[in-house]
């Protein structure tokens, strides 16, 4: 079973591994739709995460479906949105195994004083924290301690910190990330994506796209590896994580820690199409003997409703756009209307190709929204 705001690239991944994927989601894509073998809409968005409640009779039912065909549940993996919520990972621990990180262990890196005594530990350079208002407040930003996708991110002001949340100083950089494989105490480092912001209105940092491979300098690659594979060790994290940094020069700060697999599962499509199955044998504590293969230059990248979407028209998707809006669906302004992805023989290629891809849907949005009103 599969339980994340947008379960379609974890239900893909499934499918290429040989699983037949339960997907629970807030989306329910079309997409979505043709990869599991059943799925459930959960009531709910992205910025305000699960219920627990609503999510545990989807998951149920879906399970209880699956016995009457004589299938087998082996487990559940989760995507974003259990970060601030391990309570509700404990819940369906009850009743299915977790494939991924125990609840005590997500609480444990995703909680800003414990992360931050955990890099000091082991020497890896990241921002100072605060739960204190900092005098000098142009330097700090204030963060929402579990949250994801950028949107937990502003600019520190007077005033806006809640519960949960926390001051980080800001530092200079560029986004990259590490993804990982670990069986909980040692790990394969499965390479390095870049990433970058599509800012919206009170969201400057909101997560735009990912893609590989990155071009650092050796030293540098070989310095966030080794950062990466001690933190997951330090961590006992296991099955497929991500590490957030910012690079600047020869220097970086590790920023955040996402224990369970994330945005850049688009980018990193084996060539084996093992990486679901090597997610789920190294939860169980048994790595690959080798690193998965990942061919040529790979990108993918949100694309935002530029304005309130009432009803999204039919539409003839591209074979290269995913987590398709079922016709009819509602879309809020700024809100995620699908994602598109490109591969090709360098990064150069691939940040083009989604430029010109980005762009190609807003018009067959627009061509078809047309032709729907006429």
């Amino acid at each position: 079973m599969i339980a994340a705001p947008s379960g379609r690239a974890l239900a893909q991944a499934a499918r290429a591994a040989g699983y037949l994927p339960l997907v629970c989601d807030f989306f329910d894509d079309l997409d979505t739709r043709e990869l599991a073998a059943a799925n459930l809409l959960v009531e709910g968005d992205f910025a305000h995460g699960f219920e627990t409640a609503p999510l545990m009779a989807a998951l149920k039912a879906l399970a209880e479906g699956a016995q009457v065909e004589g299938k087998q549940v082996i487990g559940l993996v989760y995507g974003a949105g259990f970060e601030d919520r391990t309570g509700l990972l404990e819940e369906i621990a009850k009743h299915w195994p977790l494939l991924g990180n125990a609840p005590s262990i997500v609480q444990r890196v995703k909680d800003p004083a414990a992360l931050a005594e955990l890099c000091a530990d082991l020497r890896v350079p990241h921002p100072d924290i605060s739960f204190e208002t900092p005098t000098d407040g142009s330097r700090w930003l204030i963060k929402h301690a579990g949250g994801s996708g950028g949107v937990h991110i502003a600019a520190a002001e007077p005033g806006l910190l809640a519960n949960g949340g926390y001051y980080q100083r800001r530092v200079a950089g560029r986004p990259v990330s590490s993804l990982l494989l670990a069986d909980g105490t040692k790990s394969l480092m499965l390479g390095l994506s870049e990433q970058w912001a599509t800012p919206a209105p009170g969201q400057p940092w909101r997560f735009g796209g990912a893609a590989r491979p990155v071009s650092l300098d050796a030293t540098l690659a070989e310095a966030l590896t080794r950062a990466s594979c001690d933190i997951a060790a330090a961590a006992e994290l296991v099955g497929l994580n991500s590490i957030d940094f910012l690079v600047e020069g020869p220097d970086f700060h590790l920023i955040e820690i996402n224990p369970r697999p994330g945005a850049t599962l688009d980018i990193f499509r084996d060539h084996d199409g093992r990486l679901l199955r090597a997610h789920i044998e190294a939860c169980r504590g048994d790595l690959p003997d080798k690193s998965l293969r990942f061919e040529a230059a790979e990108a993918a990248s949100f694309v935002y409703a530029p304005y309130e979407i009432a009803s999204t028209p039919a539409c003839d998707w591209p074979i290269w756009a995913a987590d398709r809006q079922k016709p009819g669906s509602a879309v809020a302004e700024h809100d995620p209307l699908c994602t598109v992805t490109a591969s090709g023989p360098d990064l150069h290629f691939v940040r083009r190709l989604l430029d010109e891809r980005a762009a190609q849907i807003l018009t067959l949005l627009s061509i078809n929204q047309r032709e729907a009103a006429a």
